[in-house]
């Protein structure tokens, strides 16, 4: 039988092992808090350490080059992705956890730091300026006249007493147009991605009473990607109309566990279906927005939020990012735009 290395390693294990020790190192000074961003951490260290042992040879950390890094991010731009996995950003990001990384295990075992990751970044401008304030645009938003009217054209699809009107222009509505507005009102209103609308499930919303109905005010948020599960508060306007859905959706007898169907044998929604539906209910209330105009609702609800007072990491929980992607925000903050 041939022989075994002096010195192999079991697949895998110092790969975790360093991540291992370089997080519980974080952990104890307390720069790494938020349950969200050690998620996200171990999500890029599980999809780093994949990729070095399903080469061939593995890749480790002593022999890990700026040529396989080159390849792993290559890699990384054969698969589709709806998240920013793929943008300079992120790969920023997740380069320097390596960077960390490596440094972390060389200190604690006392042998020559690889810089691989470090030189690498710096080879790569596109990705070593990525966080430049030229690289991160202010996000957009709705004025407050804007968001005023959305919320006005979006709640006119729920019944009102006394407006018999409203009941006529809602009676013409599709279940299909209800469920489009009902969408729009939690990116609006929970600041929901496009992704987060179509994963909700019926027990998603958490009621309390409000007068004498019952009115969600917060929705359960599976994890999406790189967002770990979390809750969101529902903002009244949108919960009321949110109610609605559900009385209509329960009244129809609509299938399934989706919050909101595709069809009424509860077919999940596409996100080619749900983005044109979203991008027509906001053309209807005559909002312009490029790009369909989702995350523009989302930012408008972190805005919001954070002008009445919620703190920056509050916000990042709802929103189900880290609390640094909030910088943005920030910016916005100390100008003089008015936000609803």
């Amino acid at each position: 039988m041939p022989s075994l290395p002096l010195f192999s390693e079991p697949s895998g294990e110092s790969h975790q092992a360093a991540f291992a020790s370089w997080l519980a190192a974080q952990q104890e000074n307390g720069a790494l808090r938020q349950p969200s961003s050690i998620a996200v951490y171990r999500d890029m260290w599980g999809s780093f350490t994949a990729w070095c042992l399903g080469q061939s040879p593995a890749v480790t950390l002593a022999s890990l080059d700026k040529g396989d890094l080159s390849a792993f991010q290559q890699a990384r731009f054969g698969m589709k992705s709806d998240d920013l996995s793929l943008s300079p950003r992120y790969a920023l990001r997740l380069l320097r956890l390596i960077d960390r990384v490596l440094r972390h295990h060389a200190q604690t075992h006392d042998v020559p730091v690889n810089t691989a990751a470090a030189d690498w970044i710096a080879t790569q401008p596109e990705i070593r300026y990525a966080d430049s304030v030229r690289a991160d645009p202010l996000p957009e938003f709705l004025s407050v006249s804007e968001a005023r009217h959305l919320i006005v054209f979006l709640s006119s699809a729920r019944p009102r007493p006394g407006a018999a009107g409203d009941r006529h222009a809602q009676a013409a509505l599709s279940w299909q147009a209800l469920r489009n507005r009902t969408a729009v009102a939690l990116q609006l209103g929970a600041g929901l991605t496009p992704g987060d609308v179509r994963l909700l499930r019926l027990d998603a919303p958490t009621s309390q009473m409000a007068g004498r109905r019952d009115r969600p005010w917060k929705v359960a948020v599976p994890g999406n990607g790189n967002s770990p599960a979390r809750e969101a508060p529902v903002a009244p306007w949108a919960g009321e109309l949110l109610q609605h859905w559900l009385k209509v959706r329960a009244e129809l007898l609509i299938a399934g566990e989706f919050l909101f169907p595709a069809t009424r044998s509860g077919k999940p929604w596409s996100k080619e279906a749900q983005y044109v539906a979203a991008k027509q209910v906001l053309q209807d209330a005559g909002i312009e927005a490029a790009g369909g105009g989702s995350f523009l609702l989302r930012h408008t609800f972190a805005l919001r939020q954070l002008r009445r007072g919620a703190t920056l990491d509050q916000v990042a929980r709802w929103l189900g990012v880290e609390p640094e992607a909030m910088g943005k925000y920030q910016r916005v903050l100390t100008g003089p735009a008015e936000i609803v």
